[in-house]
């Protein structure tokens, strides 16, 4: 049996011991085939010296390039609203190269930032592509000839509710009522997207969509509409991060959605701000005979020394329930077993 771990945010900010933001999780990640997560900084030293313009989350190459090598990170997504720049993008990829760290979401051209990352490993194929839906509309999203990430942009509209809508929304026949905030996937992006997985199917046995998204802690329309896509392309495992925050997870069509990991290691945010203690969750998942045959979530948060740890669900027990009550909307809960939770209908 292998093993596969997936996580959500990782940024590297301020780290100067390569051992610390992994040290107290490594034992897990050695014993794993494959590792890959969400890279949320960009491995760059600007030449004036750090900047918050443009989410510059510039982590020092050096030990943050190091400390992905300690972890065993065999592959990161590089597609999200903080790896932004020219230079910040093709240095930072240029250091993962020289780290034989592999990479997909982010590129010199368009066709570097939307080629997908396959590893081998005993036998195994494991494919991953990566796409962002929260980016900055200027200079950000990878075209012909230009450095930037790979995209599937996302609208918003807002409506009225003249019809009843939910039970504890009146209609708008009353002044002051609120629109409904409705979101969607463009569909030109969807459909390249779709086409991508497609592809991308043919060549590995696993297949890993990882997909930047989110506002706090919704779980937003254009989100499952994206998430389902990928799995009726021929996804495997659907992970969602960008909030920060740990979501709710879906089963569809048997495959797990999970919508946002949280983060993993993030000390330090934007404008330099520390973070806060936020749960975050690390999928575990089994492979066997060329496919998926168990997934398990381990809930982790980090401590003041910016060192992540696994963390009991039997003391998450309001975080645990506010998942829970998220997730009954689409149909699943977490169970925990030990130090475990696996996903169940609610």
């Amino acid at each position: 049996m292998a093993q596969m771990i997936l996580t959500g945010d990782v940024n590297l900010m301020n780290v100067t011991d390569p051992t610390v933001p992994f040290r107290k999780t490594i034992d897990e990640f050695k014993a794993a085939d494959v590792r890959f997560s969400n890279m949320e900084c960009c491995l760059y030293a600007p030449a004036g010296g750090h900047t918050w313009d443009n989410e510059g989350f510039f982590a020092a190459p050096g030990p943050s390039g190091e400390s992905l090598k300690y972890a065993g990170i065999d592959a990161v997504g590089i597609a999200n609203n903080v790896n932004y720049g020219e230079a910040a993008i093709t240095g930072s990829i240029a250091r993962l190269d020289e780290i034989g760290v592999k990479h997909t979401g982010a590129g010199a051209n368009r066709a570097a930032a939307y080629a997908p990352v396959i590893i081998e490993k005993n036998g195994v194929r494991y494919g991953f592509l990566q796409r962002t839906s929260v980016y900055w509309p200027t200079n950000h999203e990878a075209t012909t000839h230009t450095a930037g990430v790979a995209t599937i942009k996302g609208h918003t509209a807002y409506q009225l509710p003249l019809h009843k809508t939910r039970p504890d929304v009146p209609p708008a026949n009353r002044p002051g009522i609120p629109p409904e905030i409705l979101t969607w996937p463009d569909a030109k992006h969807l459909q390249l997207f779709k086409d991508d997985v497609a592809a991308l199917r043919k060549q590995c046995d696993i297949l890993v969509a990882s997909c930047h998204w989110g506002l706090h802690k919704d779980v937003l329309d254009y989100m499952p509409m994206i998430a389902h896509a990928a799995i009726d392309s021929g996804a495997d495992i659907v992970m969602g991060h960008g909030p920060h925050y740990s979501l709710p997870t879906e089963i569809y069509q048997g495959k797990p959605i999970l919508y946002g990991l949280g983060s993993f290691s993030f000390h330090t945010g934007h404008g330099g701000r520390k973070h806060g203690d936020w749960l975050g969750m690390v999928a575990l998942v089994s492979v066997e005979k060329k496919a998926v045959s168990k997934l398990r979530i381990r809930f982790v948060r980090h401590n003041d020394a910016n060192e992540t740890y696994f963390c009991d669900p039997a003391n998450e027990g309001k975080e645990l329930g506010e998942l829970n009550t998220r997730g009954a909307k689409l149909g699943t809960k977490l169970v925990a077993t030990g130090m475990d939770l696996e996903i169940a209908a609610a």
